[in-house]
């Protein structure tokens, strides 16, 4: 039985109103010394609160995807098959692998997501990174004119879609209603026809966030985001390569995720939508980068947009309320040069789905600005 969807939800539900009918039922009937009844009798009580907060907890789980599977809550699951050191671009032939020679391409299955708080049409397959050494799943989403006869021979926009810490790939989908909220703005013209990918980032079995970057010995995060799924997008779909038509958005520990791969990449991403995010990796206490004060500081955006040898070509939005978010977005703004774009824009308080989803049309139509609709 899956830990999301409702089958399970169902079962916790009604355990409730059972273990207070069986501690009813049975309260007198407790017999033995009274030590024995006494200890009887707390263990149905405990009961009791245990359904409920059981119940509450797969709710809330349910409602905001914190974690996917039962593998992801318990910890039983590890995708970090090997660290290799990744090599640089500059020793990469086209399709990622050393050398000159033109690598296989990584084509993949796909089928249904098989979850109820997935919509039917997201696809998913499971991706052994070639570079990084990870394994996960990635979720995608094809627009309304991807199968449209008239673009058959278009190659469409992509956005990876960053969930924050702890979060599920399926959060994106099922919790914010990114491709029901865009499907219609995309029919309708308002948002361009972006194909989105919504990849792994749970990835250590220990509970801690990789903070999207490549920690020597423990994990290559950042290569398993951009280049391994990126590689594998271009591989299966009519997906532009071209870095102008790439983008990557994100919520709390994704936010900083996404402005930090778009500054440490721009020649893999366009664009970076943050919502509610932060600079300084140290916000995330079980984060593996700030661990370590120098890794802390190389992976904090601010230091990789101020320390660029040039001002980078990729635009930031920048979404957050005050004390959570909005502050590390101004300081980005202050401290971007052209071609370097900042836009920074004050949400509501709250940090949960109840701000992050209404914006979901909002950044799109941004991004649009940034990445058109090609005719």
């Amino acid at each position: 039985m899956q830990l999301t969807g409702t089958p399970f939800l169902l079962l916790t539900i009604i355990l409730v109103p059972v273990s207070i009918l069986v501690a009813l039922l049975f309260w007198g009937r407790v017999g033995g010394p009274k030590a024995v009844q006494a200890v009887t009798r707390l263990i149905m009580l405990l009961f009791c609160q245990a359904t409920a907060v059981l119940m509450v907890f797969v709710l809330v789980n349910n409602a905001n995807l914190i974690y996917g599977s039962w593998d992801d809550l318990l910890g039983t699951s590890n995708h970090v098959r090997a660290v290799p050191v990744p090599p640089s671009d500059a020793t990469l032939g086209q399709g990622g692998t050393s050398g000159d020679a033109k690598p296989a391409k990584v084509l993949q299955q796909f089928k249904g997501v098989g979850d109820p708080v997935v919509p039917s049409d997201v696809q998913t397959t499971e991706l052994k990174g070639r570079l990084s050494g990870v394994d996960g799943e990635v979720l995608v989403w094809l627009p309304p004119q991807y199968n449209d006869p008239a673009y058959k021979d278009k190659n469409f926009p992509v956005v990876e879609l960053l969930p924050g810490f702890p979060g599920s790939s399926k959060t994106w989908f099922g919790t914010l209603r990114v491709s029901d909220q865009l499907k219609p703005l995309m029919q309708s013209g308002e948002v361009a026809p972006f194909i989105l990918v919504s990849p792994r980032t749970q990835l250590m079995n220990d509970g801690s966030d990789t903070g999207c970057a490549d920690v020597p010995g423990k994990v290559n995060a950042d290569t398993w985001l951009s280049r391994d799924v990126p590689q594998m997008i271009m591989d299966n779909f009519r997906a532009d390569p071209s870095s102008d038509r790439w983008a990557v958005a994100g919520y709390s520990a994704g936010a900083h995720c996404a402005d930090r791969l778009a500054l440490e990449h721009p020649n893999r991403y366009r664009a970076a939508i943050s919502m509610s995010g932060y600079n300084d990796p140290t916000a995330e206490a079980k984060s593996l980068t700030a661990k370590d004060p120098h890794l802390a500081e190389i992976s904090n955006p601010l230091y990789i947009l101020t320390h660029a040898p040039q001002p980078p070509k990729v635009a930031l939005f920048q979404s957050g309320a005050k004390g959570d978010g909005y502050e590390s977005g101004q300081a980005l703004a202050k401290a971007a040069k052209a071609p370097t774009t900042v836009t920074v824009t004050e949400s509501t308080s709250g940090h949960d789905r109840d701000v992050w989803g209404p914006m979901v049309p909002v950044i799109f139509k941004w991004l649009t600005g940034i990445i058109p609709v090609q005719h």
